[in-house]
């Protein structure tokens, strides 16, 4: 609590920062990563934010980003990315990384398991990615099929039992998201340092808010990952209020361009949760 506190006096930010701390139940005490969840998931985060780097990542797969600087082309990285992950995970030939006709969840991959949340975002696929957003960066889903706000409750227990059968005797999955975010870091990296995204809902009672400064501004706390759109006449189709925020480049963790065609729907991006400060309006 401590290097949060550092962390925000440093940088000058406005004690409001302080005023709504991260809930303990949205929270692990350790994490894969070089920051704590404490500042990951918090107003600080946000407004300030830092290169999030996964343990081991950038050593494990260095010669992957030593190919990656050479190409100046970004469907040429793309390429080169995609490839080198169908070797080093032998995506192509999962025999040999172990898998037999009998092997459950042989064929999944991180592609499928972006596919399966851009169909369903509280499905098996889903959990899966929440579970490795829980592992990797400290931050505990909010929902789930459910609200969850206890690590005892039985949403939380269901979701945990849907994550672990869809990990279950896979090929490396959650290495192959490690690998999947620090490509997508590598590639925000040479472009904006935060994006303005969209979000539309119905029902504002469904979303924790911790403080409401006015009538348009407030404190949301999102899931642990979120579907936001580039567009805000996108995000007015799934609801008449429309959910605006900043999100820094670090808490994204994919977005439309990167793999050609294969994921541009509804300019989707995946983000990662935690505190926003969040402005609400009608369309």
């Amino acid at each position: 609590m401590q290097q949060f506190h550092n962390f925000c006096m440093v940088k000058n930010m406005k004690s409001d920062i302080l005023s709504a701390p991260l809930p303990k139940w949205a929270k692990l005490p350790i994490n894969r990563c070089n920051l704590p969840a404490e500042i990951i998931g918090s107003l600080g985060f946000q407004h300030d934010p830092r290169p999030l780097e996964l343990d081991g990542v950038k050593e494990i797969h260095q010669d992957l980003f030593q190919k990656l600087d050479l190409l100046s082309n970004k469907e040429d990285r793309a390429r080169q990315f995609m490839d080198y992950m169908s070797v080093h995970f032998l995506l192509e030939d999962i025999t040999r990384a172990g898998a037999t006709e009998t092997t459950k969840r042989k064929k999944a991959t991180y592609l499928r398991l972006l596919r399966g949340w851009f169909f369903d975002s509280d499905g098996r696929e889903a959990a899966v990615l929440k579970g490795w957003v829980e592992s990797r960066f400290g931050l505990s889903p909010s929902y789930h099929n459910a609200r969850i706000s206890d690590k005892n409750s039985a949403a939380y227990i269901r979701f945990m039992k849907i994550r672990t059968e869809g990990i279950y005797s896979t090929n490396a999955l959650e290495a192959q998201l490690d690998l999947l975010y620090s490509y997508v870091q590598y590639e925000l990296a040479l472009g904006a340092q935060s994006y303005t995204l969209y979000r539309g809902i119905n029902r504002l009672e469904e979303f924790d808010i911790l403080r409401r400064d006015n009538k348009e501004e407030a404190v949301f706390l999102f899931n642990n990952l979120n579907s936001f759109s580039t567009e805000r006449e996108t995000a007015a189709a799934f609801g008449d209020m429309i959910l605006q925020v900043k999100v820094p480049k670090e808490k994204i963790m994919c977005c439309p361009g990167l793999f050609g065609n294969q994921f541009a729907s509804e300019h989707e991006y995946m983000v990662l949760g935690g505190l926003y400060r969040t402005t609400m309006s009608y369309m």
